[in-house]
């Protein structure tokens, strides 16, 4: 399922028929092609067809339009597990799967900013960056406390005027060997 999964992410056009269907939960292929209207209409329904045949989608509904049948597609797989759990069994496809729910979850929230018509990026104060550190192991479990604790104190944040709900993402990769 991973490697179905992986393909669709680096396929641009079954990753945005991902993306959206995550984002609506469940999506027509007529909102899919609304939404989308760049893609073809019939390239849009070969990859359904083919992410339905793999098992990553789902028909939730059938409706009937006016002597057709409208399917309305469903992601089947759920990448919610149980984090504890995926430590506990040590699964490498496992933490994969997560991984890439929380890829698609920020993916989400970056695809409905860069789609909103008010984009500023140095205004908004949205970036990523990536740093290479030399670290023990001690002194990544000492960066991350500190970080945690900053981030726990902001937390704790009040909306009031002049703040913004924003989403800070930090991910420690495997060491390289």
């Amino acid at each position: 399922m991973i490697d179905k999964i992986m393909e669709c992410i680096t396929n641009p056009v079954k990753c945005k028929l991902l993306f959206e269907i995550n984002s609506q939960k469940r999506a027509t292929a007529k909102h899919l092609s609304d939404v989308l209207g760049d893609i073809p209409q019939a390239t849009l329904y070969r990859h359904l067809k083919k992410m339905l045949n793999d098992g990553l989608l789902k028909v939730v509904e059938e409706t009937q339009v006016r002597g057709t049948v409208e399917k309305t597609y469903a992601l089947a797989f759920d990448l919610n597990h149980d984090f504890e759990a995926i430590l506990a069994e040590n699964s490498g496809p496992l933490y994969m799967q997560m991984f890439t729910q929380y890829v698609l979850g920020f993916a989400k929230q970056f695809q409905a900013y860069c789609k909103s018509p008010d984009i500023d990026i140095k205004k908004d104060m949205s970036g990523f960056s990536l740093s290479h550190l030399y670290l023990s192991d001690e002194e990544l479990t000492e960066l991350m406390d500190r970080i945690s604790n900053i981030i726990k104190t902001a937390g704790k944040n009040e909306p009031k005027a002049g703040r913004k709900l924003r989403t800070l993402g930090i991910i420690v990769a495997p060491p390289e060997t």
